[in-house]
């Protein structure tokens, strides 16, 4: 089997949030058909016990810790010397000098990169064809969280969003291809860098429908208090656009549902709850349930699934499983416009809270209309996102012939800043 090097900016295992479901199942696609070695981060302590299931996959790993502190640590490097906090982020000598050495051993041709910041590793080696999964265009992200957040902050992600376009457009031009999740990524970053919209390619998520599935286990029983109608969030909790979505709702949507549906409790479901998050709890109609063993049974017995995310790129894994699992969504437009599902007929959407409120209260007050969307919603999840369709493409291009000779930093357009010589 052919050897090629898989970077990953956190440990693609478990698959329990959004970057790590798509990271780990294209690991375990990529061990299947090469022998991989793969160099990436901890950055979650509780992530250390789950690096054995990784190393079975892989031919050999270079794995490094990456708490919090460092994390800052090294964003500060990377500011002090004009490039994106994000790069500085991801440095690292002891990975560089691992990937180089087993790049020359192994002679390693084919590199898969798993999120931009990664890139740095593997640009600057001639011998090797990089394929870049940025996934989403964070550098749009950044842009967004800045028109939401106040001054100074706003400054510091405004910064972020400029510096960190200028390092994937130098990304996209020195390598084979970069890759995002949805079309509506892909093309927004193709025109961000028309010079290298040749090279830009789309490969979706998947869904495992059999592990969410509307009856996940026989003797799956209800986390919830008989009575109530639960409306359920699940994700990341420290995750800046997650934390905004649930507090919007706990603040201008769950008392005006509650006004008019005293069994209406809203469950806020995932590890790390931010402090803002834990505040939430003190209302009784909200649940704060922090890291759960499984996320099914929350998903199986809620009469409503949310993701009022007002800041979202690409596809959210969330909103999938929910469907995968016949549930009816309620989200932003935002978070619907990377979807092929049908709107009004597979998931609901709703632009302000007042909307969100009645699109909501419509799902608890006829079961019968929810179920149908959640049946219809499960359905487009069969014909839209499954994981062998985005392995087919993803094998497309690593397989491909080589591509024309990678784009030289000295004829990208003016304006756009080296950041990786000094990386």
């Amino acid at each position: 089997m052919e050897s090629i090097l898989y970077l990953a900016h956190r440990l693609p295992f478990p698959p329990n949030k959004g970057d790590k479901v798509r990271s780990y199942h294209f690991l375990k696609h990529l061990a299947g058909r090469y022998r991989v070695f793969l160099g990436t981060f901890v950055d979650d302590p509780l992530d250390w016990k789950h690096v054995k299931d990784v190393e079975r996959l892989c031919a050999e790993t270079h794995i490094e810790a990456l708490p919090g502190w460092k994390k800052r640590a090294r964003s500060i490097g990377g500011l002090l010397q004009g490039q994106a906090l994000t790069q500085g982020c991801f440095r690292s000598r002891r990975l560089r000098e691992w990937a180089g050495e087993v790049i020359t051993r192994q002679r390693i041709t084919r590199a898969f990169v798993f999120s931009s910041p990664m890139a740095q590793y593997v640009l600057d080696v001639p011998a090797v064809r990089t394929f870049v999964d940025m996934v989403d265009m964070d550098s749009a992200k950044w842009a967004a969280y800045a028109r939401r957040r106040p001054w100074p902050v706003s400054a510091v992600y405004k910064r972020e969003a400029t510096r960190l376009l200028a390092y994937e457009r130098e990304i996209a031009a020195r390598s084979e291809a970069s890759i995002f999740v949805t079309r509506e990524e892909a093309t927004l970053f193709r025109d961000a860098a028309p010079e290298i919209a040749a090279k830009v390619a789309t490969i979706g998520n998947g869904v495992d429908s059999t592990y969410f599935s509307p009856s996940p286990s026989p003797a799956s029983a209800s986390p919830f208090a008989s009575g109530e109608r639960p409306i359920v969030f699940t994700g990341a909790m420290d995750y800046w656009p997650n934390v905004d979505a649930v507090s919007w709702f706990a603040r201008d949507m769950l008392p005006q549902i509650r006004t008019r549906d005293q069994s209406a409790r809203f469950y806020v479901v995932g590890m790390n709850p931010a402090s803002a998050v834990q505040a939430l709890a003190s209302d009784p109609a909200v649940v704060v349930t922090g890291r759960v063993d499984d996320v099914r049974p929350f998903l199986e017995h809620a009469r409503a699934i949310v993701a009022p995310l007002r800041v979202a790129r690409g596809i959210q894994n969330k909103v999938l499983e929910a469907m995968a699992m016949a549930k009816a969504v309620v989200v932003t437009p935002t978070v619907a416009a990377g979807m092929t599902a049908a709107v009004g007929v597979e998931l609901e959407t709703a632009s302000d809270a007042s909307e969100f409120t009645e699109k909501v209260l419509g799902l608890l007050q006829d079961p019968e209309r929810a179920n149908r969307m959640g049946a219809l919603g499960r359905s487009r999840v069969l014909r839209d996102y499954t994981w062998p369709a985005s392995y087919a493409r993803l094998d497309a291009l690593l397989e491909r012939d080589a591509a024309a000779p990678r784009v030289s930093a000295q004829v990208l357009p003016s304006g756009v800043e080296r950041t990786l010589a000094a990386s």
